[in-house]
């Protein structure tokens, strides 16, 4: 599963991890992707959607109707 918000678009960062010598290794900084079932009214039925913590907290406050015609209208299948 990729670490990409379907609300949001949110994507993995990058950058170093810094030991107590200072050698840099690469690492990566993920989304806190979570999988959550809502119900869309509009749509009939439920929908289940990859979506960061920001991207739920985001769908709380616009609604899940905003959110789904959002991700329609970019052409992402759901």
């Amino acid at each position: 599963m990729s670490a990409v918000c379907q609300v949001l678009g949110t994507q993995p960062g990058f950058g170093h991890a810094i030991s107590h010598s200072h050698v840099r290794t690469k690492r990566r900084f993920n989304p806190n992707i979570q999988r959550k079932r809502y119900w869309v009214p509009s749509l009939g039925r439920h929908m289940t959607l990859r979506v960061s913590a920001r991207g739920i907290k985001t769908i709380d406050k616009v609604g899940i109707d905003v959110v789904v015609a959002r991700i329609l209208s970019r052409g992402e299948k759901v």
